[in-house]
């Protein structure tokens, strides 16, 4: 189950040449597990088709793979619109909503 990570705001660099962000230890360690994990169940997927598993098992392992990738893309997401975006709405940069608008689009397709 997702759990939310209480945090102060982090602070994103907004130099178009070396843009960063900048996550806590303990958001780049719930990040990194994450994304271990999902890489586990990909490997089990390719396990899976190398056994001829049963299409229907398979599939339901990839729907499984997606909603954790979906998961990792919510969170990064939130601390992005919660720190990135709020900054650069500050300092006057409106572009970021652009920005944001198109990321959220590949996201939801």
């Amino acid at each position: 189950m997702e759990q939310p990570i209480e945090e102060q705001p982090v602070s994103c660099h907004t130099d178009c040449s070396d843009r960063k962000s900048h996550h806590s230890d303990t958001v780049k360690s719930n990040l990194t597990s994450r994304l271990n994990r999902i890489e586990g169940q990909i490997r089990g997927l390719k396990g899976m088709i190398d056994k001829d598993t049963y299409c229907d098992d398979v599939l339901n392992q990839i729907a499984a793979v997606q909603s954790a990738l979906n998961s990792v893309g919510k969170l990064l997401l939130e601390h992005h619109m919660n720190s990135c975006v709020i900054e650069r709405i500050q300092e006057g940069d409106h572009e970021v909503i652009k920005e944001l608008m198109v990321t959220m689009n590949k996201l939801m397709k």
